[in-house]
């Protein structure tokens, strides 16, 4: 005797792809997802194909549901490191002892939109010319307070030409140059 086929009615048709994928992405499993909808298990992942959903693996499901809560806070802080930090996927990943896939797949969880790489390249270059503006600044007041180039220098790692050029970037009005070494010495000599 042979089990009889699912029915096809129209409520198969009402199970829409995004629907499907919203249950799977909230831990659900595909056999789950077949037996609550009624669909075959090969509709089943046809819809969450089409609705571009990214498939996970058994261990991953069983994970996910060892703490939900905690599933739910770390994707929230990828979201966050992502979007007002900067972070790309791969430092997610690192960040979250997971796949690259896998921090992609917390990111959008969490409502997070994933960026395009000229995107996370521009965000990072904004990143970068702020946080030297900042130091732009420092340097402006130490060197204000009349420390000079070579000791800022020295004290921040930099070159004395990138110290000049990060106080013309604050706008600082530079003091006289004094000629105080050897070569000064020798030209006042008859």
């Amino acid at each position: 005797m042979n089990p009889e086929p699912p029915a096809t009615s129209d409520a198969s048709e009402e199970v829409t792809p995004q629907a499907l994928r919203q249950q799977y992405e909230s831990g659900a499993t595909v056999d789950e997802l077949v037996t609550a909808s009624g669909l075959s298990y090969g509709t089943v992942l046809n819809r969450l194909h089409d609705a571009g959903t990214v498939m996970r693996t058994s261990w991953q499901t069983r994970r996910m549901r060892q703490d939900p809560q905690a599933r739910q806070r770390l994707a929230a802080r990828l979201r966050t490191l992502y979007e007002q930090h900067g972070a790309t996927l791969t430092e997610l990943a690192t960040a979250a002892g997971e796949t690259r896939r896998a921090a992609r797949r917390l990111l959008i969880e969490a409502g997070g939109t994933v960026r395009t790489t000229q995107q996370s390249q521009r965000m990072r270059a904004t990143a970068r010319a702020a946080e030297r503006y900042k130091v732009a600044l420092s340097l402006r007041a130490r060197y204000e307070a009349g420390a000079t180039v070579p000791k800022l220098a020295r004290e921040h790692s930099y070159s004395v030409a990138t110290v000049y050029r990060l106080l013309h970037q604050a706008g600082t009005r530079m003091r006289p140059q004094h000629h105080h070494g050897p070569a000064h010495a020798l030209r006042k000599q008859p």
